[in-house]
């Protein structure tokens, strides 16, 4: 298995069958209002244009999941793109109608906790909670995904959620071999982060049963955590060596 890191939370899990796109924003760069205006810099998202690779590994792309329907997960060029190839889509059921109404192609929709087939495989909607306190009600439903496919390693994609009992179960219960974490600590103007402080990606890590893919960093205005400062926390707590931290456009074989 291979997971091609294209930009923020934009993945692509290869195996040798499937090609499994994860949460396309594919927009230019600045094609997004900034998050924030006060709490840092107000600059158009995002902040880096897609890596030059990244239409040649869409080009092979088979499903794609959506976690949720925030324009950073999936944009309007992202859209075109599901529509365009009439991709076949699996997202949480809560989101289904607003997809459809966009255009996509919906061939499953899950409900959390409740695991059905998928592929040669299964998938499970894992509940995430995206903010602390209040403004997680603003941010709406997220779904993460925890993925077994064919004679390839289990993948948990936790997508933008601070750490709960839920993503705790996930990890101890299912076990992944790879889990995927967003990493940016993201904050609006008004609130408390929306994704894990680092003592939270710091627990995550400590607690994943296997390999760790970092990923929602340096592409957006309202993430000010860097890679260099999220490789400096896991040195110093012996933790980076159950982590990638990929750089958009590279891949991480598993």
């Amino acid at each position: 298995m291979k997971i091609h890191h294209l930009r923020n939370a934009t993945l692509v899990i290869e195996t040798e069958k499937h090609v499994i796109l994860v949460d396309p924003m594919l927009g230019k760069r600045k094609t997004i209002a900034p998050f924030t205006i006060f709490r840092y810099n107000p600059k158009r998202n995002p902040l880096v244009a897609l890596p030059k690779n990244s239409r040649e590994i869409l080009s092979n792309v088979t499903h794609c999941l959506i976690t949720h329907l925030h324009p950073d997960h999936i944009d309007k060029a992202g859209e075109v793109f599901l529509r365009r190839k009439s991709i076949p889509v699996i997202c949480s059921a809560k989101d289904e109608k607003t997809l459809l109404q966009r255009g996509l192609n919906i061939v499953q929709t899950l409900n959390y906790w409740e695991p059905q087939p998928f592929l040669d495989g299964r998938i499970i909607g894992i509940p995430a909670l995206h903010g602390y306190g209040w403004i997680a009600k603003l941010m709406g439903n997220v779904m993460g995904f925890y993925i077994e496919l064919a004679n390839e390693k289990s993948v948990y994609i936790s997508s933008d959620t601070i750490f709960t009992d839920d993503v705790q179960k996930a990890l101890i219960e299912l076990k992944p071999d790879i889990a995927t974490v967003a990493c940016g600590t993201a904050r609006l103007d008004i609130g408390q982060p929306l994704l894990m402080r680092m003592n939270d990606i710091l627990k995550f890590t400590a607690l994943a049963p296997g390999k760790v893919f970092a990923n929602h960093l340096e592409a957006l205005n309202h993430c000010p955590t860097t890679r260099e400062e999220l490789r400096k926390a896991l040195t110093e707590n012996n933790l980076l060596y159950k982590v990638a931290i990929p750089s958009d456009g590279t891949s991480v074989d598993y």
